[in-house]
């Protein structure tokens, strides 16, 4: 397969002496999502709330088990209270420090008792701060695998399970090494969910102080996420909130402050569409249709950004869409 072999060539990137490069400029997806920002009071919630819907909170860099943690946990059952996600996507550095049982239980099990307790599914990356053998700790999901993939699809009051629905690949940034890349590439290709959304813990794009790093991963990354058709792609690292403007006709969020802050720390790019790196945040999300909408919000609750991305059409004459082989 054309995509298998790309993929291949570029995982020299992450080899000494790999000569990988950036796509070209006009290569991009054809019918990329676009975005409408929402302005919800506050206190609001932005997310229409739609029977049957995809709904899911998301946390990046949480596991400090300290007060800062503690206080946006509580804010995630707060907003609970009118959204009732029942899942949570872990965006790496899960367990910061050291990793004892003591440590998952301070970190994870306690912050997010009540979520837990009520049934919520925790779905996790793992991330550079993360021990390796934390794949296997069951309330995180990944079942013993450092990437994975998993699918929610939307209900029917009237014939229960139904729609398209949404597909979700867990990626292990830390070694994007040939092996992880096909099996993306491949899942991509194959998949029919209606929305393709991809997490793990390095960003590929940011504005903060890891640009360097993004880079080398966006090199061997990109062209399987372009080519693959991906919506959207969730990082943490960068200890902030960051929805930048779509790449490539691809929408990618940072969202690494559920427990960690670097105050100050977004610099001033074209890139960024809304950034908040004030206080600790964490995001939700839900998913009807062609519609996918995301609300990003403080751990004083305030909202931060909250927009609706809605599927488009390819519009005619027009194909944009994949890669060309590196020079």
């Amino acid at each position: 397969m054309r995509v298998v072999a790309f993929v291949l060539l570029l995982s020299g990137l992450l080899l000494p002496g790999g000569c990988a490069r950036e796509l070209p400029a006009d290569v991009a997806r054809a019918a990329p999502p676009t975005v409408s920002v929402l302005q919800p009071a506050p206190g609001q919630l932005a997310l229409p709330n739609k029977a049957g819907s995809i709904r899911l909170a998301i946390i990046g860099d949480s596991g400090r088990g300290d007060e800062a943690q503690n206080a946006v946990a509580q804010q995630m059952v707060v907003w609970r209270q009118q959204f009732p996600f029942d899942l949570v996507l872990m965006l790496g550095d899960n367990i910061y420090d050291s990793h004892t049982g003591a440590d998952y239980r301070a970190k994870f099990e306690e912050p997010y008792k009540p979520l837990l307790d009520a049934g919520v599914t925790f779905q996790a990356a793992i991330g550079n701060h993360d021990d390796s053998n934390q794949v296997r700790y069951e309330k995180f999901n990944m079942g013993g695998q450092r990437y994975y993939s998993f699918r929610r699809r939307e209900t029917s009051l009237v014939g229960g399970i139904g729609g398209a629905g949404a597909r979700f690949w867990a990626l292990d940034s830390r070694s994007l090494d040939p092996e992880q890349l096909a099996w993306l590439a491949e899942g991509l290709k194959d998949s029919g969910s209606r929305w393709k959304i991809v997490f793990f813990h390095h960003p590929i794009y940011t504005s903060g102080r890891y640009t360097a790093g993004a880079s080398s991963l966006r090199r061997a990354l990109e062209p399987v996420l372009v080519n693959g058709d991906a919506d959207v792609v969730l990082s943490g690292h960068e200890h902030f909130y960051e929805r930048t403007h779509p790449q490539r006709g691809i929408f990618y969020f940072v969202s690494g402050a559920a427990g960690s802050l670097r105050r100050g720390d977004i610099n001033p790019t074209p890139l960024t569409a809304r950034g908040f790196d004030t206080d600790y945040s964490f995001m939700l999300m839900e998913i009807a249709g062609d519609e996918l909408y995301f609300q990003a919000i403080s751990r004083a609750g305030e909202t931060v950004d909250a927009g609706v991305l809605r599927k488009g059409k390819p519009a005619a004459g027009v194909v944009t869409k994949g890669t060309a082989p590196l020079p």
